[in-house]
């Protein structure tokens, strides 16, 4: 899986790139945090439940269903995160970005996206699976095994997202140039 923090580079180059008009604050801040939602299932390990289980990590947690719930909530609460019901559609993109990066990963079991349609896990085909899995635990991360890691997310994360933030900037400042009597 791909550290915390990269889960994050998806929504932030989404929100950072359409902008607060699309994107308002509190809907990219719940996107960072429904990026990374999908990992709280690494406390089904201390409570025995084996990873390859729908309630084990990368299970019903990284699935596209987990998404679209987590995307109704947020439709539910878009007055609160000031936002129309249709721009909570980032929640989902957010959420399943999760499960979409693991599966590009190097290591693990799969991640169940389709659950529950389909119990079963998904890679990427093994030429794209190009990211570093991260160490679970904190000392395990805080490691040579680790930097590995962050370089790998970097090179195959950061920097393509923070390149789709730059288009997305560019296109928006673009299109709300003067012809269109407006500004970014």
């Amino acid at each position: 899986m791909p550290t915390l923090f990269s889960h994050a580079a998806v929504p932030l180059a989404l929100g950072v790139g359409l902008g607060p008009r699309i994107v308002p604050p509190r809907l990219l801040a719940a996107g960072v945090l429904a990026s990374a939602l999908p990992d709280l299932d690494v406390i089904a390990f201390s409570w025995g439940v084996p990873y390859g289980s729908a309630l084990g990590h990368r299970g019903f947690t990284h699935s596209l269903c987990a998404a679209a719930v987590v995307a109704l909530a947020g439709a539910a609460l878009s007055r609160s995160l000031r936002a129309g019901a249709g721009r909570v559609l980032f929640l989902f993109v957010a959420m399943a970005s999760h499960g979409i990066l693991d599966a590009f990963t190097d290591g693990g079991r799969g991640v169940a996206l389709l659950w529950p349609i389909s119990a079963e896990r998904f890679f990427a085909p093994a030429a794209l699976r190009v990211l570093e899995a991260s160490p679970i635990g904190l000392t395990r991360f805080l490691s040579a095994r680790g930097v590995t890691v962050l370089g790998s997310e970097l090179r195959w994360i950061w920097l393509p997202t923070l390149a789709l933030g730059l288009i997305l900037i560019g296109a928006r400042r673009a299109w709300s140039g003067p012809h269109h009597g407006g500004h970014a």
